[in-house]
């Protein structure tokens, strides 16, 4: 399994309140859960009136894909133009899916069939 992060900084520009902001911060975020299969939140700069951080993360089969999907989000929310993207990164991690998550003596347990 792939797993991939992004962290967008930003700066709306025309806010003079935490009401204004959070305006467009909630224009933003729903845009992006409704066009990319992606989670999004903010993570960072809650308390202040123009900064924003968004956290976005996604999961796939490929870190090609994975890491093509975060992109296309970034890029998305630049071409709003709702705020100014100051800085943007992508992380990407493969966690290991060969072994199964539980032991098969915990799923039969689980399922009521523990056999002593």
């Amino acid at each position: 399994m792939i797993v991939g992060a992004a962290l967008i900084e930003m700066h709306v520009h025309g806010s003079q309140s935490l009401k204004a902001k959070r305006g467009v911060v909630r224009s933003i975020v729903g845009r992006v859960r409704n066009r990319f299969n992606i989670s999004v939140a903010e993570v960072g700069g809650q308390g202040t009136w123009q900064s924003v951080q968004l956290g976005f993360a996604a999961a796939g089969s490929s870190a090609k894909i994975v890491r093509a999907e975060l992109q296309r989000a970034i890029d998305f929310v630049e071409s709003l133009g709702l705020a100014e993207v100051l800085q943007s990164d992508v992380e990407i991690l493969t966690m290991p899916h060969e072994a199964p998550l539980i032991d098969e003596s915990d799923a039969d347990f689980e399922r009521g069939r523990d056999e002593d």
